[in-house]
C-alpha cells in the first residue's frame, strides 16, 4: 500500500516542556525495567520464587508483573525490550507449569477476573510480534471456541463453568474442603451466597460454612457468569490475528446471548446463568449472586469491565455499535442510585484503591455509586470507575456517551483536573484529568501527568532497592506488581490518544499509533515526542516534535490501534520560507511564518518526515471503524480494505 508522505518544516526553537518530559520518561523507564529484571528475575526470565502455590490463585500475579513491558515497546521503548518481554513470558510460563498451575501453557481453570489479567501480556506480545505469537494465541482461543475442549456449550451459548481453562477435569471453585477465604477478605467483601446464613445467625465454622463449601460448589461452580464475558478479548485477539470468521461468529453468538439476558432484566446484565441456560436457576431465581458477580466480591468493578470487553469485541467484529448497550443501562442504573457523600463515610470494600486516587478529596462530598447488589439492595458505594464510561466514549464518539461523562464531572465534588501521583493495580486511574485536557479545560495536564509518571517510576525504583533479595513467599507475591517500575498510562493517553487497556481482558484502544519508518519497528523514534490534544468524532489533532538537532526522523502515523480507521485528509502546519533566520548580520531570529497545508490520504497510514529540530501540528480528518482491524504493519505490504 502506497503511503502519502508530508514533510515538517516549522522550526523547533523552544522545545515544549511536554516534549522534553516525554522523552525523559522514556529514558527513565528504559533504565527502570532493566533494574527490575536484574533484581527480581532469573537468567531464563522467571521470577525469583522458590516456594509452592497452595491454591488455584497466583497465575495472574506472575504474568501481570510484566503486562505493560511490550506495551512500552509498542510506544517506542528500547529495541531489546520486546525480546526481554518474550523471555519473561517464556520463563514465567515454564515456572508456572512446574508449579502445577498450567496445562499446555495455559491456565488449568480459574475465574476470568484473574485470567483477563494474565492474558494482557500475551495480547501485547501479539500486537508487537503477531507472526511469532499467533499459534499460541489461536490455540488458547480455541479452548473456548471449539466445544470439544469442554468450555463452551453451543446449544445454550454459555461457558460451562465459572472456573475454566485448559483442564476440563478442574471443576468446582476450590480443591480443599472449603473456599480459601481469608478473614481479612471476609471482612472487606463479606461472603458469597450470604442469604444462606440469615442475619443474626451464629457464624458457622469455616470448614462447614455452606457459603464456602458444598453450597458454593453446587450453586456457583457450574454454569456461566458475567465475568466470563472477558473471554471475548482472547477470541477477538485471534480474530484480528487470523481474520477467520469462526472467531467473529463465536463472539457475536456469545455476546448476543448475554445481551438478550440483560434486555430481559431491565437492561442490567445479570451475573449468572445455570447449566440449563436460565438466569438464576441455581440461585433461587436471583439475577445476582454469581461468581465474581454483582454480590461478591467486587460487583461493578469486575462485571463492568468484563461486560465492556464483551460489548467492544462484539461491536468490533460486527460493526454494530448497539452491542455497547450491554453496558450502558447498568452504568446509568448505578448513577441513578448514586449518593452524594464523602468517601470517608462510604461502605466501600476497596478503600485501598480510592484513598490514593482521591487524596485529600476523600473527605469531600461527591457522587458515589453502588458497586454491588444483593438481597439487601444496592451497597458498596464508590466513585464511578471512570475507565468504563471513558472507554465507551472513546470507542463510540457518541453524544450520549460524552454527555454521561460531562454529567459525572458536574456531579463530582472534586476537581477532575487534579493530577495525583499514584499507580493503581491497573496502571490507570487518571482518566478524569485526561478527559478535561481533551475538553480544552486542562492545558497543563501533559506536563503534570508526565511528572506524576516520573514519581511513580522513581517510587518503584526505590521499592526495588528496598526489597531486592527478599525471599518472596506466597502471601507476598504482589510485591512484584507493586515494584514494577514501568508506567505507561501517561504515554498511552498523550501519544496514542487512548485510554489505558481495560485490565481484566481488554485489547488496547488508540486513536493513533506510530511506527519508526527508518528502523521499521513500532513506536516513536528515539528523538521524537508526540501529543494528541483532541479526539473529536471525525478529527484528531497531533503535535510531532523532533528534538534531535542533527538527525532527521521519519514517523508513520497509523489510524487506530489496529489500523481500523481511515485518514481521509491531513491538514498540517508548514513554514513556507526561511526568513525567520534573519540576515547575515542579525544576532536574533524572527518569528517563523506558519501556514496550513492539506494532503489527501485515503488510508490508514501517513508518513511524516521530520528534519532535525522541526515540529508539525497535524489535524487528521478521519472516518472511524471503516476498516477490518489487523495486526498488519505498514511494512508488510498488505492490509484488509474497508470493512
Amino acid at each position: 500500500m502506497t503511503h502519502i508522505a508530508i514533510g515538517a518544516s516549522v522550526p523547533l526553537l523552544e522545545p515544549p516542556g511536554w516534549a522534553l518530559a516525554e522523552r525523559e520518561l522514556f529514558d527513565l523507564l528504559d533504565h527502570a525495567w532493566r533494574r527490575f529484571a536484574r533484581e527480581f528475575t532469573g537468567p531464563d526470565g522467571r521470577l525469583n520464587y522458590r516456594h509452592a502455590l497452595s491454591s488455584r490463585d497466583g497465575v495472574d500475579d506472575f504474568y501481570e508483573t510484566f503486562f505493560n513491558w511490550p506495551q512500552l515497546y509498542l510506544l517506542g521503548g528500547a529495541d531489546d525490550l520486546l525480546a526481554e518481554s518474550e523471555r519473561h513470558w517464556e520463563g514465567v510460563t515454564a515456572q508456572l507449569a512446574e508449579l502445577g498451575m498450567l496445562k499446555d501453557e495455559y491456565e488449568r481453570g480459574y475465574d476470568w477476573f484473574h485470567q483477563g489479567e494474565s492474558n494482557l501480556l500475551l495480547c501485547f506480545l501479539c500486537m508487537a510480534a503477531p507472526a511469532r505469537w499467533m499459534p499460541r494465541a489461536v490455540r488458547f482461543a480455541e479452548l473456548y471456541v471449539d466445544p470439544a475442549n469442554g468450555n463452551y456449550d453451543p446449544v445454550t451459548h454459555i461457558i460451562r463453568r465459572a472456573h475454566n481453562g485448559s483442564d476440563p477435569s478442574r471443576t468446582g471453585l476450590f480443591d480443599g474442603p472449603n473456599y480459601p477465604w481469608l478473614p481479612q477478605e471476609a471482612c472487606s467483601y463479606g461472603f458469597p451466597l450470604d442469604w444462606l446464613v440469615p442475619d443474626g445467625a451464629p457464624e458457622p465454622e469455616r470448614a462447614k460454612d455452606p457459603r464456602l463449601t458444598g453450597e458454593m460448589t453446587a450453586r456457583m461452580g457450574p454454569g456461566d457468569t458475567a465475568i466470563n464475558l472477558a473471554v471475548t478479548g482472547l477470541v477477538l485477539n485471534a480474530w484480528i490475528l487470523t481474520g477467520q470468521p469462526r472467531y467473529r461468529d463465536w463472539i457475536e453468538r456469545y455476546v448476543t446471548a448475554w445481551a438478550e439476558r440483560a434486555a430481559a432484566n431491565d437492561g442490567i446484565v445479570p451475573d449468572n446463568v445455570g447449566p440449563d441456560g436460565v438466569v438464576g436457576s441455581l440461585l433461587g431465581g436471583r439475577w445476582y449472586g454469581g461468581h465474581y458477580g454483582w454480590s461478591w466480591p467486587h460487583g461493578w468493578y469486575s462485571v463492568g469491565q468484563a461486560a465492556t470487553v464483551g460489548a467492544l469485541a462484539a461491536a468490533t467484529v460486527t460493526g454494530d455499535q448497539s452491542f455497547l448497550d450491554l453496558v450502558r443501562p447498568a452504568l446509568d442504573a448505578l448513577i441513578s442510585h448514586g449518593k452524594v457523600m464523602p468517601f470517608t463515610e462510604s461502605d466501600s470494600s476497596i478503600p485501598s484503591k480510592w484513598y490514593p486516587q482521591l487524596g485529600s478529596d476523600a473527605a469531600t462530598p461527591t457522587l458515589l455509586v453502588p458497586f454491588r447488589h444483593s438481597d439487601r439492595g444496592w451497597f458498596d458505594y464508590n466513585p464511578m470507575l471512570a475507565s468504563v464510561p471513558m472507554t465507551l466514549w472513546h470507542y463510540s464518539n457518541s453524544a450520549g456517551d460524552l454527555r454521561r461523562l460531562n454529567d459525572l464531572r458536574a456531579g463530582a465534588g472534586y476537581d477532575w483536573r487534579t493530577v495525583r501521583p499514584f499507580r493503581s493495580k491497573e496502571e490507570a486511574g487518571h482518566e478524569e484529568p485526561w478527559f478535561t485536557f481533551l475538553a480544552g479545560d486542562n492545558p497543563g495536564y501533559p506536563e503534570r501527568i508526565l511528572a506524576a509518571a516520573q514519581a511513580q517510576a522513581r517510587h518503584r525504583l526505590a521499592r526495588i532497592g528496598a526489597y531486592r533479595g527478599t525471599d518472596v513467599r506466597e502471601p507476598d507475591i504482589h510485591l512484584w506488581q507493586q515494584s514494577n517500575p514501568v508506567v505507561t498510562e501517561a504515554l498511552v493517553q498523550l501519544t496514542w490518544g487512548g485510554p489505558q487497556v481495560l485490565y481484566n481482558g481488554g485489547l488496547q484502544q488508540a486513536r493513533v499509533r506510530y511506527y519508526d519508518a527508518d528502523r521499521q519497528r513500532p513506536g516513536l523514534p528515539p528523538s521524537v515526542a508526540a501529543l494528541v490534544s483532541s479526539i473529536e468524532p471525525h478529527a484528531t489533532v497531533i503535535d510531532l516534535v523532533n528534538l534531535d538537532s542533527e538527525q532527521a526522523s521519519s514517523v508513520i502515523v497509523q489510524a487506530g490501534a489496529f489500523a481500523e480507521h481511515t485518514i481521509e485528509t491531513a491538514r498540517y502546519t508548514a513554514c513556507p520560507d526561511d526568513s525567520w533566520l534573519g540576515s547575515l548580520y542579525d544576532y536574533g531570529h524572527g518569528e517563523p511564518s506558519v501556514v496550513e497545508r492539506r494532503a489527501g490520504v485515503g488510508g490508514p497510514w501517513l508518513t511524516v518526515e521530520l528534519p532535525a529540530s522541526t515540529r508539525v501540528t497535524l489535524t487528521l480528518d478521519m472516518s472511524m471503524h471503516t476498516r477490518t482491524p489487523s495486526y498488519a504493519t505498514p511494512f508488510d505490504g498488505g492490509l484488509p480494505e474497508r470493512a
